[in-house]
This record gives structure tokens, C-alpha cells and sequence, in this order.
């Protein structure tokens, strides 16, 4: 069962990741873009902004592809979990815990789901074990 339990949770990560990677890159899914990222990044004191904007993006559409498809899944995890931590810490932990305060609730769970996966690996349910 652990290995089924690798599946959702490298699956549902994975492509939330793709989908905000997506938004932060591109622009999809009525996101702000590189650009617009970068300005948000910029006004949170990261600079230069459009560099970690691009590191930002590309990290979260990246990893979240390699979590899909479970390559390189521990590594991809560890930097997801970095990303999270700096957003939950520069954004969010000020706001307190609860989501409906714009708080921390949510980049904690999704931490706990990167440590679980840096912890676990892929599970044999990955294109890592098909070759």
C-alpha cells in the first residue's frame, strides 16, 4: 500500500505544482506571469526579482513534472519543500496559522507533503522504476 500511497500523493503535488508553475511561468490559469511574478517578488525584497522569478517558476513546473512522472522525486521534493518554506515564511507566517486569515495552513500541509516524499522516494509506481 505504501507504494500506492507515493502515487497520490507525487500525482496530486505534482500537479498543483504544474498548474501554479504554469501560472507564475506562462501566465495560464489567470496567473501573473514571469513578469508578474517577478514584481511580487521584487516587493517582497528578493533581488534580482526576475532571476529568482525564473528559478521560482521553473522550480515549481519543473518539479512538479518530475514528481508525475516520479523522476528524480526525492530531489524534486527537497526543493519543492525549500520553495514552500520561503513562501510560507516571507508571505504567510505573519498572518498566523488559518488559511481564511492568509495564513500559513496551507503551505504547511503542503510542506508535510514534500518531507513525506523526500522521506519516501517515488514508490515503484514511477517511470524511474520502469527502466
Amino acid at each position: 500500500m505504501m507504494d500506492w500511497s507515493c502515487l497520490v500523493l507525487r500525482l496530486g503535488l505534482g500537479i498543483m505544482f504544474v498548474a501554479h508553475g504554469l501560472q507564475m511561468a506562462y501566465g495560464l490559469f489567470k496567473g501573473p506571469g514571469i513578469k508578474g511574478f517577478s514584481a511580487v517578488l521584487s516587493s517582497l525584497g528578493f533581488t534580482p526579482a526576475i532571476v529568482w522569478a525564473y528559478v521560482g517558476a521553473y522550480t515549481t513546473l519543473v518539479g512538479g513534472l518530475f514528481l508525475i512522472s516520479g523522476l528524480f522525486t526525492r530531489t524534486s521534493a527537497l526543493f519543492l519543500l525549500i520553495f514552500i518554506v520561503v513562501a510560507g515564511i516571507k508571505v504567510h507566517l505573519k498572518k498566523g496559522f488559518f488559511l481564511a486569515d492568509g495564513g500559513f495552513e496551507y503551505t504547511f500541509v503542503i510542506a508535510s507533503v514534500c518531507l513525506a516524499l523526500v522521506i519516501q522516494g517515488a514508490g515503484k509506481f514511477s517511470l524511474l522504476n520502469k527502466f
